[in-house]
This record gives structure tokens, sequence and C-alpha cells, in this order.
């Protein structure tokens, strides 16, 4: 089958409810620009505010970690704050998912593009991963009802479309992992699922995922994709276009995912929306 055509037949199991969305930074970029679209650009904004040392520059997690170590956490949330300021209009990708609501999407970057493509609809929400910095009980997630209400640690079982944003929102009032020190528990615990709500583990069961915008050369995201997949079912699949490194095409015979070659605007020309 020819890539287009696979693509439409994948496209077509998300909106059947057979397939789980797995969105990385790459898909925050068909949102337009104003806000970072991955973690080189995210860590060069913070680069340009506060010098790293040459050993941490270019990391977004190590840069993180030396600004709140250096300056606090109070400096590293304003210029994240700063940098997720702007608020496009959501992508094409985005008023899809929200349109044809999955039971489950996972959205692997920090800006809130498909909460806003959902927004004034009912029977959704979000559940996001909590930095314990400055929090006094064992807490992984925060869950929040579709009118931005927080209603507790767990999310409703009830919502038809489940949004799980596993690094975080940066909007004000919410919170994010960054730091070496956000994730040194959450790592730990990860193996053994802990972080991930058990909601997301009920809904990734039978169904494979679909990664779009990902990209899998740093072990962060590695781990992460690895650990939220697991106990769901095989023949994952990746839109991902040109050259992988050798730790990408590792990642993708590991856990039995098909690439198509083919770049992000595919899937809005797939959806006959404009790229």
């Amino acid at each position: 089958m020819a890539a287009p055509d696979r693509l439409s037949a994948l496209l077509d199991e998300v909106a059947a409810g057979r397939r789980v969305p797995y969105l990385g930074a790459g898909v925050a970029a068909t949102a337009g620009g104003g806000q970072p679209a991955s973690p080189e650009a995210l860590c060069a904004a913070i680069e340009a505010r506060v010098r790293a040392p040459k050993r941490a520059s270019g990391n977004l997690w190590s840069v993180a970690q030396f600004v709140e170590g250096r300056r606090f956490r109070r400096t590293l949330d304003a210029i994240v704050q700063e940098a997720f300021a702007a608020r496009p209009e959501p992508g094409p990708l985005h008023r899809w998912i929200a349109q044809v609501r999955p039971p489950l999407v996972v959205d692997a970057w920090y800006d809130g593009a498909l909460i806003a493509a959902a927004e004034g609809t009912g029977g959704w929400g979000f559940v996001q991963g909590v930095s314990r910095h400055g929090e006094w009980s064992e807490i992984w997630t925060r869950a929040y009802d579709a009118s931005g209400s927080l209603v507790g640690e767990e999310p409703d079982p009830a919502w038809q479309m489940l949004i799980y944003k596993p690094h975080g929102l940066i909007r004000e009032g919410h919170a994010f992992l960054m730091s070496d020190n956000d994730y040194v528990e959450v790592l730990t615990e990860i193996d053994i699922q802990s972080p991930i709500p058990e909601e997301v583990q009920n809904r990734r069961t039978g169904r494979p995922f679909m990664f779009l915008g990902c990209r899998f050369d740093d072990q962060m995201l590695r781990t992460f994709a690895r650990q939220i997949a697991k106990r769901s079912a095989k023949g994952h699949a990746a839109v991902i276009e040109g050259d992988l490194t050798r730790m990408e095409a590792r990642f993708l015979e590991e856990l039995g995912i098909e690439r198509l070659d083919l770049p992000l605007d595919a899937v809005a020309e797939a959806l006959g929306a404009p790229a």
C-alpha cells in the first residue's frame, strides 16, 4: 500500500477510536508561529535569557535544571511562560482530533493548542503531569474538565475524550515537568507505571499508537513513549520524515513501529485540510 493510502487508513482507525494518537512537539508547529515547537527551540529560548555552561547547553532538561538551581524555579517559570505567551490558533490536526474525539490522546508537548481546539464543547477533559516542586503530597497528575475546572488527581472515566499531557501544560495556573529534578521521581517510578493515570492505562489497552510530530532522538522522549505505550496493542505507526538517528531506528525496531517517511503536512492533506 502506498504511504499516502496507508496514512489515510491509519487516520481512519484514529477517528474510529481503534488507534491512539500520540502528538509530539512537531504538531505544535502546525498551529503557526509564536511558540517553541521542539525541545531545541525551547532550550534556545531559555538560553537566550540565561547563559548555561557548555556541559548543559543544548539539552532542554539540563538547561532547565541549571536555571532552577542557580536562579530558582520562579525564574524558569517566568522564562517558559513568556515563551508560550502567544496563543496561536489550533492547527488542522488539533481541530480534527477535537472533532472526531478519540477515547485517548497523548499530547506530549507543553502547548495548549489541542485543549483550545476542544474548548466550548463538553464530554472531555485532560490530565497533566505535575512537578512535585513545592508539593507536600505524593502527587503525579491533576485532572481538569472541559470547563478548565480542577476535578482532582484522576480523570473522569465517563469523559468521551481524555487528553493526557504527561509533561504538563505551560499556562498560568498549571504545572509542568522540565528540569532534571522534576523528572527524577517520575523516571524512578514510570517503569511500574505509577505516574501514568489508571484511566490512561485502561484506554490504551487493546489499541496501538500513532505517533505524529514525534522525534525519538532524545532519551527522555523515548522513555516516556515506551512507558506510555506499554501494555497497549501491537502495530504502532509513526509519521517521521527524513533520516533517522541510530537510536531512533533502534527505538522503532524495539517497539515494532511502522514508519511512514512523510512530512507532517501530509497528515493535513489526508484530512482534506490546508496545511
